[in-house]
């Protein structure tokens, strides 16, 4: 029975990182669900720092993401339509072409909202790339975050 749920365990850790391309996968939870299936039938000695831990780098996780695309798409000179239309474009996008769809769908939307603002096309262009940038920027901040969960999860789970 402890095999069954070790592989259950993993798939989900496994899952939270496909939860990164497909967004409708939400990675913390999944995560969350492999530590609860541990933690409630196979050993329940996990720490209150972990589980304190756990709750901070969750946050810290969904809230990198929203600052990631925020600043970027900023800091391209996006306006506040195209941010939100890059992460739109990133949840349909997961639907369209996967992977792929999460880069191109949100890349093409900002493009198409900033011009219709009456933007030029190099600023249309400079703040999909900016989009471009805050989801990779995300992306990457939600592996290393998630690997540091996953990680202090095995070793609160061998100590």
């Amino acid at each position: 029975m402890d095999l069954i749920i070790w592989l259950l365990i993993i798939i989900s850790f496994i899952l939270s990182f496909v939860g990164i391309i497909y967004p409708i996968i939400p990675s913390p939870l999944v995560l969350w669900i492999g530590f609860l299936l541990y933690y409630f039938l196979i050993n329940n000695d996990l720490s209150g720092f972990f589980w304190l831990a756990m709750i901070i780098l969750t946050i810290i996780s969904i809230v990198s993401d929203i600052i990631a695309n925020s600043y970027f798409v900023k800091k391209y000179g996006g306006s506040k339509w195209g941010e939100r239309v890059a992460g739109i474009g990133v949840i349909v996008g997961s639907f369209i072409v996967p992977p792929f769809g999460i880069i191109i769908v949100p890349f093409f939307a900002v493009i198409v909202v900033e011009m219709l603002q009456k933007r030029s096309t190099e600023e249309a262009l400079r703040a999909a790339i900016g989009s471009l940038l805050g989801f990779l920027g995300g992306a990457i901040s939600k592996v290393v975050i998630q690997l540091v969960m996953i990680g202090w999860f095995f070793v609160s789970v061998i100590w």
